[in-house]
């Protein structure tokens, strides 16, 4: 990929379905780096019935007010026709990754989509054919890789001191869903809402589980085998998906359990990554700069405390590693490369189908497709 130091880059938005859009592009306005040239929400399938925050209303509203976006266009397909983009950020609802993110590609404009990478491994693999024929870059965020405690917990353990992970563990911290940070969403508002149905690829499993898939991808390595998957909704009755889900998967040497609440008001231990070798039990101690607990006997304290270190300094943001790549060609965070996320989207989309059949489910490969 050709250098472009001291570039400007001209970045667009498409889609302001997911809340995270605005960490996305404040991220973005932060380097310095960036004009802002357009932005399009997608069409949904049914309109909001509120404008509070983290609605899609609402975050179209903010990012043009805060980030001064010039043009806001009806139609995301016009705005890629006007041209000018060097990168956009894609935050449509889940089950339009693909739809969206494809035509972009085509056109040789670099994409950066909030996770999860797609709604199943087929469309993870049209995406990344996409990439590789327009020679466009894809690059997936996870707010987790931005986690100092969950980089420390990784050193720890591959540092080989504690032993070979034998199990995994992660769950999402306490949720009660996406609209339960100061909103007072009613009932009926929320059910309009894409998160609470489940055809336009809502609910806690996809929302929550892909962090689980990802870093259990991360931590086990790449050899997922198979998944068993189960999910539920246990007190949303105002939509369809899923509330609760669960997946319990085989890697060729471990296991991992996984899994996404929108029902918990407090978790009562770390979510993790808590990670069970074959010499000790490694416990990640929040998402900040705290710190991984090592316990080395079967009773009582911690034999170790680990201190999780700042983020490398210029690369503590997705905006800036991202850029560093395009700009510079220096390497993602391994979270971020595209292969990967196609190999941790192949653990969810395992998941995700067995919580449809009810049986065990291989983790599939590009041979499948």
């Amino acid at each position: 990929m050709p250098a472009k130091k001291g570039k400007v880059w001209k970045v667009g938005v498409v889609g302001f379905a997911h809340m995270h859009v605005l960490d996305l592009m404040k991220s973005f306005a932060e380097t310095g780096s960036v004009e802002w040239v357009a932005c399009a929400d997608t069409v949904p399938v049914r309109p909001s019935l509120s404008d509070q925050g983290g609605t899609r209303g609402s975050n179209l509203r903010h990012a043009v007010e805060a980030y001064k976006v010039p043009k806001v266009y009806e139609d995301h397909s016009e705005m890629l026709e006007a041209g000018g983009l060097d990168i956009v950020i894609a935050c449509p609802e889940n089950v339009r990754h693909a739809e969206v993110i494809e035509p972009i590609l085509a056109k040789g404009i670099h994409v950066l989509v909030e996770k999860p990478m797609a709604v199943s491994y087929g469309d993870a693999l049209r995406m990344q054919k996409a990439s590789a024929n327009n020679g466009a870059a894809l690059v997936v965020n996870w707010p987790s890789t931005w986690s100092p405690t969950v980089r420390a917990a990784h050193e720890v353990l591959s540092s080989g001191r504690y032993g070979r992970l034998l199990k995994f563990y992660y769950r999402n911290g306490p949720s009660m869903g996406p609209f339960e940070y100061g909103q007072s969403l009613s009932p009926r508002e929320k059910g309009a809402e894409w998160w609470h149905t489940r055809s336009e690829g809502g609910g806690a499993m996809l929302d929550y589980c892909c962090y689980g898939a990802c870093l259990a991808r991360w931590f086990c390595g790449p050899t997922a085998v198979s998944a068993y998957g189960m999910r539920a909704n246990l007190n949303s009755p105002y939509g369809d998906a899923d509330d609760y889900g669960t997946m319990a998967v085989r890697f060729a040497e471990s296991v991992a359990v996984l899994e996404g609440s929108w029902v918990t008001y407090n978790n009562g231990f770390p979510n993790g990554p808590i990670l069970y070798t074959d010499k000790a039990t490694i416990v990640t101690m929040g998402w900040g700069e705290g710190e991984v607990l090592v316990y080395g006997d079967k009773y009582g304290e911690p034999t170790a405390r680990v201190k999780a270190k700042p983020l490398p300094k210029g690369r503590e943001s997705v905006a800036k590693e991202m850029l560093e790549y395009l700009g510079k060609g220096v390497p993602l965070h391994p979270t971020l490369e595209l292969g990967f996320n196609l190999e941790a989207m192949a653990v969810l989309d395992a998941g995700l189908r067995s919580a449809e059949s009810g049986r065990h489910e291989p983790v599939r490969d590009p041979a499948w497709a």
